[in-house]
């Protein structure tokens, strides 16, 4: 299942909706703690009902780090798990964006991530995978701290939502560094593409509670998606803003980024990370019509740099020889939608 929101409507700032439950299990020390005898045992036990459910384990011990990064690049799990020494195994359902990551930061990270503005639909995703769960083990459950985690800003629910934004507008208007104090006051923040401690690209933001104790998971649902309305409202007031000249030269910059993806001969991610977002937001604008955000954002997955890496026939060498790959793939792909 795709990660990115497909449809054109008036949500086309929302790219996706993930809700992540931590829990430990009662009888083992956190995973920081754990030996690798303790780490296998806990992997062995989750792993029995959630691949009688369908899920794919997959070792990451067993991974080169090209593949690993690959899950990265595709959301299925963050960039710390990817780069773990100790025992670490995701469980996958790809097709319903369901995954289980065991032996990260807390014994298991249940998360569910779908397209589009789907928080509540998530949320129930991934309560149904820790409910199967709960039938068998016996969660670290504290009455006066709720869900006892490793980290202690995770304390209560176990619960971050979060959703994907494309904010190309309040990114060019400078807006984005007073949205994220505006939502920090309401316990809210803004990360970037790929989680804490990544940067923001291509105008796409995650914004995501920050507390998760002493408060409700429906409340938690309720405040995200009452900011996320707020904040599309302002993106859209933002890009009927853009007229006359500012409009010119944004619709020669979106045409000049599609014509440098159509013909380029090398291409970094960055670089086309930059572009991907004017091209998206020249679809958002009625500028660019050959080319759909489902297209584009399968681009952005393949296009990253392992995910482009596993999927060539020759695997390139050097990261010269992967920038030609890169804008190749894309070359030939928006090459064939000419008429």
């Amino acid at each position: 299942m795709a990660w990115y929101n497909t449809s054109g409507n008036a949500w086309d700032t929302v790219i996706s909706s993930r809700v992540r439950l931590a829990r430990n299990l009662n009888g083992y020390p956190f995973a920081s703690r754990m030996n690798e005898e303790q780490a296998h045992a806990i992997i062995a036990k989750v792993g029995a009902p959630l691949e009688s459910s369908g899920f794919k384990k997959i070792d990451f011990a067993e991974l080169s780090p090209v593949m690993a990064t690959s899950y990265v690049e595709k959301h299925f799990v963050s960039p710390q798990f990817a780069t773990l020494q100790t025992p670490h195994v995701l469980f996958l359902q790809e097709q319903s964006g369901s995954a289980v990551m065991a032996g990260e930061e807390d014994h298991l990270r249940i998360q569910s991530i779908l397209p589009g503005l789907a928080l509540e639909e998530a949320y129930k995703n991934a309560s149904r995978i820790e409910k199967r769960l709960d039938e068998d083990f016996d969660f670290a459950y504290s009455e006066r701290l709720g869900y006892l985690t490793h980290c202690p800003t995770n304390l209560g629910t176990g619960m971050r939502a979060s959703v994907m934004m494309f904010l190309p507008a309040l990114t060019r208007g400078g807006y984005m560094e007073s949205l994220a104090v505006q939502l920090s006051k309401i316990g809210l923040t803004v990360r970037g593409l790929f989680g804490e401690g990544s940067g923001a690209a291509g105008g796409m933001y995650q914004i995501s509670n920050q507390i998760t104790l002493g408060i409700s998971e429906e409340e938690i649902l309720r405040k995200l998606s009452e900011a996320i309305q707020q904040i599309t409202d302002s993106e859209e007031k933002a890009r009927k803003a853009i007229t006359g000249d500012t409009l010119d030269r944004l619709t020669d910059r979106i045409k000049r980024a599609e014509g440098t993806l159509k013909y380029a001969y090398m291409m970094t991610s960055s670089e086309f990370i930059k572009l991907f977002a004017d091209v998206r937001f020249g679809i958002a604008l009625g500028l660019v019509t050959d080319i759909s955000y489902e297209e584009l954002g399968n681009l952005l997955v393949e296009a990253m740099p392992a995910t482009l890496t596993l999927g060539a026939e020759i695997p390139p060498k050097t990261e010269a020889a992967r920038d030609i790959l890169r804008a190749a793939k894309i070359r030939d792909f928006l090459q064939r939608k000419e008429p």
